[in-house]
């Protein structure tokens, strides 16, 4: 018989969330300002396309996290450039994030809640 002791103890954070606490995460307000200010080509919806064709940022440009290609469309990107990554919530743009960090991208400002920021 198992004791109820024996059992690992439960992370108490998700690992989405300690890997976000490694990034630049801003709220919608400053998200605005540096979209508005960003180039062409730098603002990065990692949504599902059919998530992306029903509502996505001006200017953005769609790299499925969860796609197949995602990481070829990443080596597309210059490293050295700024780019600034959201998804629907936060949980796939924190990932995409780290991936793109790993690959050597120092730049990186994620929007800290995804587009369901905007509705708190």
């Amino acid at each position: 018989m198992s004791d109820k002791n024996d059992a690992p103890p439960a992370c108490p954070i998700p690992r989405w969330q300690l890997l976000k606490q490694e990034l630049r995460n801003v709220g919608p307000q400053e998200f605005d300002r540096l979209r508005k200010a960003a180039p062409a080509g730098t603002l990065i919806d990692v949504r599902s396309e059919a998530e992306f064709a029903a509502y996505h940022f001006p200017g953005a440009i769609n790299f499925n996290y969860l796609g197949p290609d995602f990481l070829e469309q990443m080596e597309s990107l210059d490293p050295a450039q700024e780019y600034l990554v959201y998804c629907r919530s936060g949980r796939r743009s924190v990932r995409a994030c780290t991936l793109m960090r790993n690959a050597g991208f120092n730049h990186l400002i994620h929007l800290d809640g995804g587009i369901n920021a905007y509705q708190d």
